[in-house]
C-alpha cells in the first residue's frame, strides 16, 4: 500500500519523548513496531492482533523486548484504563462502520493515560463522496449474509469523518499528521 513504508517511520517519530508504554491495536507481525523500537529501545509494548501466526512472527522479530502480545479481539478485550501513555494502530480500523469505530475509539481513549495520544494511520480518503460509495459496496455485500458475521473490507472514512469520530470519542486536538497517498496519520490527544 502506498506510503506504509514511510507511515512506519512517520508514527514513530510522532510520538512523545517521555514514552514508558504503549498499545498496538491490530499489531500483526509488528512492522510499525520496528522504527519504535528504534528509537525507544526500552519501550514496554502491548501489541494484541486475532492471528496467532502473526504474533509469533512478531515475538521472533523482537527478542528481548518488553512485549506482551495478546490473541484476541481488541473490540471484545478489556483494555483497562489509564493503563497506556499512547496507542498506535497502523492500517487496522479501516473495517469497521461509525458505531463499531466509535466503540473502538472509546475504549482506546480510557486505556489512554490523561495526557496520551493515539496515533491512528490508515487508509482514508478525501471526499464524503469517495467515503459513501464504499460504505454502499459494503452494505450490497452484506445483503443475504448472516447476521454478526465478520466482513473484512475496507470501509475508509473521509479524513474528516474520522477526525471527528475521534472527537466524538472524547479525544481533543485531532490532527492530520501526514498523508501519502490514501495512507493518513492523524494524531489525537486525550486531556490531562
Amino acid at each position: 500500500v502506498e506510503g506504509c513504508s514511510e507511515g512506519y517511520s512517520r508514527m514513530a517519530q510522532a510520538l512523545p519523548e517521555l514514552l514508558q508504554d504503549i498499545l498496538d491495536v491490530g499489531c500483526g507481525t509488528g512492522l510499525e513496531l520496528e522504527p519504535i523500537f528504534q528509537r525507544f529501545p526500552n519501550l514496554q509494548v502491548t501489541g494484541i492482533d486475532l492471528t496467532e501466526a502473526m504474533l509469533q512472527r512478531c515475538k521472533e522479530k523482537f527478542p528481548g523486548k518488553d512485549l506482551r502480545l495478546i490473541q484476541g479481539d481488541y473490540r471484545i478485550l478489556d483494555l483497562g484504563n489509564a493503563c497506556y501513555d499512547s496507542v498506535v494502530s497502523f492500517q487496522s480500523l479501516h473495517h469497521f462502520n461509525h458505531p463499531q469505530k466509535l466503540e473502538v475509539y472509546q475504549k482506546l481513549f480510557k486505556a489512554l493515560r490523561p495526557g496520551g495520544r493515539l496515533l491512528q494511520c490508515d487508509y482514508m480518503v478525501e471526499t464524503e463522496q469517495e467515503e459513501a460509495y464504499w460504505m454502499q459496496e459494503y452494505h450490497r455485500l452484506l445483503q443475504g449474509q448472516k447476521e454478526n458475521i465478520l466482513f473484512h473490507y475496507d470501509i475508509p472514512f473521509s479524513i474528516g469523518h474520522e477526525q471527528a469520530v475521534l472527537q466524538e470519542a472524547g479525544f481533543s486536538s485531532v490532527e492530520l499528521l501526514w498523508r501519502q497517498e490514501n495512507t493518513t496519520l492523524l494524531s489525537a490527544e486525550k486531556r490531562p
